[in-house]
C-alpha cells in the first residue's frame, strides 16, 4: 500500500475518533485489535482475504468486537477490511497514532518488552527518550514475550534495541 493511501486512511480515522470525541480511547482500542490481529494467521488471514466477501469479513469484525470494543473502534476496522485494507490494518493504525500524538504536540514512541512497565518506568523512559530526541513523547508499551529481556524502542523510523538478545550479541562480536 501506498504511503499516501495510509496517511489518508490514517487522516479520516483521526477525523471520525475526532468528531465521535474520544480520540485517546479509540486509539487504545484499535491498538490492542492490531496485536490480537498480528497474534493470530488465522485471523489476519480472514482479514486480509480479499476473496472472501467484505460482507463476511465484516462480520468477523463484529463478532470479535461486539461488546469488546467501542461501536467505533469496530465500525473503523470494519470500514478498512470491507475496503480491501486488512492486510494493511497495522499500518494504518500506527499512522493514526502517530497523527492523534502529533496533534497534542507529541512524538509517538512504541517499546516492546517481555513483561508490562510500570507507570514509574514508562515515565521514566518517556522522560530519557524525550531528552534524547528533544521532543515530548507518547509511550506505548506492547507486552513481547520474544523480546526476552529489556526493551525495543521505535520512534519514527528510529530502532532503538537494548533488548538482551542484541546486547549478548554484541558481547559475542566484541569477543
Amino acid at each position: 500500500m501506498s504511503e499516501n493511501r495510509v496517511r489518508g486512511y490514517a487522516q479520516a480515522l483521526l477525523a471520525v475518533a475526532h468528531a465521535e470525541g474520544d480520540v485517546e480511547n479509540t486509539r487504545a482500542e484499535l491498538a490492542e485489535v492490531v496485536r490480537a490481529v498480528e497474534g493470530n494467521d488465522q485471523l489476519r488471514d480472514s482479514l486480509s482475504n480479499n476473496l472472501l466477501p467484505a460482507a463476511t469479513r465484516g462480520q468477523i469484525v463484529d463478532d470479535i468486537l461486539g461488546g469488546k470494543a467501542s461501536d467505533v473502534t469496530r465500525s473503523l476496522v470494519g470500514m478498512i477490511v470491507a475496503a480491501g485494507r486488512g492486510s494493511e490494518l497495522g499500518s494504518i493504525v500506527n499512522a493514526f497514532a502517530s497523527n492523534a500524538a502529533a496533534a497534542r504536540g507529541l512524538q509517538m514512541a512504541t517499546v516492546r518488552t517481555a513483561v508490562a512497565l510500570t507507570a514509574d518506568q514508562k515515565t521514566r523512559l518517556e522522560q530519557a527518550l524525550s531528552a534524547r530526541t528533544g521532543q515530548a513523547i507518547e509511550l506505548e508499551n506492547i507486552v513481547d514475550p520474544d523480546v526476552v529481556g529489556g526493551a525495543v524502542t521505535t520512534i519514527g523510523d528510529t530502532v532503538i534495541d537494548g533488548s538482551l538478545r542484541t546486547r549478548l550479541g554484541q558481547m559475542k562480536d566484541a569477543i
